[in-house]
C-alpha cells in the first residue's frame, strides 16, 4: 500500500501577495492526478522568519494529521518559501523559531523559484522578506544554493531561459548546489516562456514549459508518491 502524501501550494508574489493563478488551479491539477493537496496563504510582507516559521508549522500540522509524506510545491518566491523549509537548518542562522524536525518537508517541488538572494535579482523579493538594509549574512543566510547539504529533501526544479524577472540562473544556482551534495534531484529548463505561467494553461505563451506538468508527474511516480494507476 502507497504511504499517504499530501502537497502545500505556495503560490508566488513577490512576497507581497499571493498569485491566484498559483493556487487552487494547481490543487486541483494535483487532485487530478491522485495526489491530495492544499494552498497555504503563507504571510506576506513580514520579515524573516515569518514566512519560514508559517510554512513549517503547516508541514508539521498535516503530517501530525497522519500524513506519512509532505511536500510543498511553490512558485517564484513560493518557490523560495518552498524551499526555505526544505533546506534551511533547524537552528542556527537562517533557522526559523521551530527546531522541530517534522516541519521539514519530505520533498520540494520548485517552479521558477527566487533562489537566491545574495544576487541583484529577485530584488522585491529580497526587500519584502529581509527589509531595504539586509546584511550580507542575512542575505546569505537564506539563499537556498548556500544552505543545500547531503541528506536533504529532493528536489523537481525548473524554469524558463526567457524568464526575465527571475532570471534561470537561479535554477542553476540551486542545480548545482543539490549535484555538489550529493540530493537526488530534477532540473528541467525550456527554451521558452515568460515568468509565472503556472500550469501554462493560462493565456500567456508557454511554449515546451507546458509539459512541466507531464514531467514532475513522472518524477513523483518514480519516487513512489503518487498511487499506482
Amino acid at each position: 500500500m502507497t504511504p499517504s502524501t499530501h502537497v502545500i501550494v505556495l503560490p508566488g508574489g513577490g512576497y507581497s501577495h499571493h498569485a491566484p493563478h498559483e493556487g487552487e488551479p494547481v490543487v486541483d491539477w494535483l487532485a487530478g492526478i491522485g495526489m491530495p493537496a492544499s494552498v497555504l496563504l503563507y504571510p506576506v510582507s513580514t520579515r524573516h522568519p515569518g514566512v519560514l516559521d508559517a510554512v513549517r508549522a503547516e508541514v508539521r500540522r498535516v503530517r501530525e494529521s497522519g500524513v506519512e509524506r509532505v511536500g510543498v510545491l511553490g512558485f517564484s518566491a513560493g518557490g523560495h518559501a518552498a524551499g526555505h523549509a526544505a533546506y534551511a537548518p533547524l537552528d542556527g542562522p537562517g533557522a526559523g523559531s521551530d527546531p522541530s524536525p517534522l516541519g521539514r518537508p519530505d520533498f520540494a517541488i520548485l517552479s521558477y523559484p527566487v533562489v537566491s538572494m545574495v544576487t541583484k535579482t529577485h530584488a522585491g523579493s529580497r526587500r519584502e522578506l529581509l527589509g531595504p538594509d539586509a546584511s550580507d549574512e542575512l542575505r546569505a543566510s537564506t539563499s537556498l544554493e548556500k544552505l543545500v547539504t547531503p541528506g536533504a529533501p529532493p528536489a523537481f526544479v525548473w524554469h524558463t531561459a526567457e524568464d526575465a524577472v527571475v532570471p534561470v540562473g537561479h535554477a542553476y544556482r540551486l542545480g548545482r548546489a543539490l549535484a555538489a551534495a550529493g540530493v537526488p534531484h530534477a532540473l528541467h529548463v525550456y527554451p521558452h516562456g515568460p515568468h509565472g505561467i503556472g500550469l501554462g494553461t493560462g493565456e500567456r505563451f508557454a511554449g515546451d514549459a507546458v509539459h512541466w506538468t507531464e514531467a514532475c508527474e513522472r518524477w513523483m511516480r518514480e519516487a513512489g508518491w503518487l498511487p499506482e494507476r
